[in-house]
Parts: C-alpha cells; structure tokens; sequence
C-alpha cells in the first residue's frame, strides 16, 4: 500500500488526503437509498457525481487547507468520509457520512469529536456550521455529543434543516 498522506488519527480512525482514483469509494459510500436519504437529492450517487465531489475536496484542500477527508478504520479499510469544509463559501461546516456497516459503533463521534479538536487547535475560524436534514436524529445526536448547539434553521434544496453551531467560547471544556 502507497503512504498516504495522514492528516489525524484517533484511537480507531485514521484520515487521509483522497487520492486520485478513489471516486469509486464516494460512489460505493453513497450507493444506497440508506446513505444518501438524508442528502441534498435524496438518490445514490453515479460515479460522475462521485468524481465531481472528489474533484471538490481537492479544491477546497487547496484553497481552505481543510475539506472532507477518507476515514479508514484500524484494519486500513475504508469506512467513510468526514471533515471540515466551507459552506457556500462563507463559514466551515462540519460533515460526515460512514458506510452502512459502520454505522451505530460510535465512529461518527469519534470523527466529529476529533475533527472539532483539530480544527480549534488549527485556528481555522472562530467556529463552525454542522447540519441534519430533519428526520436525522443519530446525527443531531452525535452533534449534541460533541457541544454543538441548536441554532435557526436552514433551507437547503427545499428542506428546511435542523443547524447546529460550535464556536471556540460555547465548546465544552476537555477533561
């Protein structure tokens, strides 16, 4: 296996800097109605849409020096995609999206826990964005987990999403 470019690690998780080639991780990742309910679109994704978003990340990477980055599990397999980015190009938003099999293990608060340290010790922004379409409580659970607090509303595609909000003064103390 090449030596792929870590950009943090936790206990169980491990991201890295996409590669060329790894669309077909995105699609595979956004292949079924389950992955994708809760997206803008609500339909799995074609390999082109997945390249398109790939093509993304490195483009924000570049020019943010932060986006959504590979997750692999302990073993080094691919279990998903997270990271920090910017919304609209205004503030960063938090996101995250694991396939099906690991889900309900706690990977995603690990993921977002270790992502908001990162980006607070980085100093990217004052804060940052996250948000779930309505009906996605175990994300708005893993959000609340995390210290993000409730705040308006926001439309995105004709849905109306519960957001949340994390700024460097409301984050809960480490122990």
């Amino acid at each position: 296996m090449r030596e792929q470019r870590v950009i943090l690690k936790t206990p169980r998780l491990t991201f890295v800097m996409w590669e060329e080639g790894d669309a077909v991780l995105v699609q595979r990742l956004h292949s079924t109605m389950a992955t994708t309910r809760y997206l803008s679109g609500n339909v799995p994704w074609s390999l082109d849409k997945a390249e398109q978003r790939l093509r993304g990340w490195f483009e924000e990477q570049a020019r943010d020096g932060t986006s959504k980055y590979k997750l692999l599990a302990e073993d080094g397999s691919f279990v998903g995609r997270a990271g920090i980015s910017k919304f609209r190009n205004e503030q960063f938003e938090l996101g995250y999206s694991l396939l099906e099999e690991a889900w309900g293990k706690g990977l995603a608060t690990e993921a977002a826990s270790a992502l908001a340290d990162w980006f607070f010790e980085r100093q990217f922004a004052s804060g940052f964005i996250a948000f779930t379409h309505p009906e996605n409580i175990a994300s708005q659970r893993v959000l609340r987990k995390i210290g993000m607090h409730e705040r308006a509303p926001i439309l995105i595609d004709g849905v109306l999403d519960t957001a949340f909000e994390l700024t460097a003064d409301t984050r809960p103390a480490k122990p």
